[in-house]
């Protein structure tokens, strides 16, 4: 299984905190409440030239000690980016060449830069390769993810994304979907549960509101991150940092390796 920088995914599923406005006061209340990894909206913070871009990642690592994914969301994929699709992609490529010119105190090369990328599977084929190679290459996770905001495909339709993005290079693959029935949820996390049987690493989402709880109980059948908000949702149904931690610690979401020591534990026979 993948890890994002020192945080193990083997270990546990860890809690997105999404970042974009006002980035460094939303990374320091996102530490409070108790995310695990920071995602670093590009699109959401309006951010389009390099040099901004890893002076404020140099400078969320040093003061959250939090490892960070970066993502420059497409429009089509739900995001705010305004500008075509190679400024886009370029300008999360010079993030994994440039250092920041003004360091903050403590800032060294190994915090200067993003420990994972999540780029669209609707991505320009040729760049994303590009920068998947660049990213690999560099020893960061990279994300793959796909969204739908209308409907849930069906059980292979799904199935069929995730391959198509393993197949294109990821690490980890993202799928989001749009639930119009109870059904559709369960799907997704069956979905999620055979991921996790055939070893894939995935995170797995149904947004909206019929489809919030799988922000809590998703990781229980194998999703590997779940994506929250600090202050204002940045997808449909997103629930608080938290919020989320709160429900999960409840639930005791642990390995499935680990259920039968578990049950022992608890006086349980098997």
């Amino acid at each position: 299984m993948p890890a994002i920088g020192p945080f193990d995914l083997n270990k546990k599923a860890a809690i997105v905190a999404t970042i974009g406005e006002k980035p460094l006061d939303t990374a320091k209340k996102a530490v409070e409440l108790g995310a695990d990894v920071l995602e670093f909206r590009l699109d959401l913070a309006g951010i389009k030239n390099p040099e901004t871009a890893t002076e404020i990642i140099g400078i969320l690592k040093t003061e959250t000690g939090l490892p960070l994914l970066v993502t420059n969301r497409s429009r089509k994929e739900g995001g705010k980016w305004a500008g075509s699709e190679e400024e886009r992609l370029s300008l999360l490529k010079a993030l994994f060449f440039s250092e920041p010119t003004k360091k903050p105190l403590g800032c060294t090369k190994s915090n200067s830069f993003p420990e994972a990328v999540d780029l669209e599977l609707s991505a320009d084929k040729k760049l994303r390769a590009e920068l998947i190679r660049l990213a690999k290459t560099q020893g960061k996770t990279v994300i793959i993810s796909s969204h739908d905001f209308s409907k849930t495909p069906s059980f292979q339709e799904m199935k069929a994304i995730l391959k198509a993005a393993f197949l294109a290079g990821a690490d980890l693959a993202k799928l989001a979907v749009m639930p119009q029935t109870r059904k559709d949820v369960l799907l997704l996390l069956q979905l999620t549960l055979e991921a996790r049987k055939q070893n894939w690493a995935v995170c797995t989402l149904a947004m909206g509101e019929l489809g919030k709880h799988t922000r809590v109980i998703a990781p229980f059948y194998g999703s590997l991150l779940t994506y929250a908000s600090v202050e204002k949702p940045a997808a449909p149904g997103q629930l608080r940092v938290d919020r989320v931690k709160k429900a999960m610690e409840l639930l005791e979401i642990i390995p499935e390796s680990d259920l039968g020591s578990a049950a022992l534990k608890n006086g349980i026979k098997k």
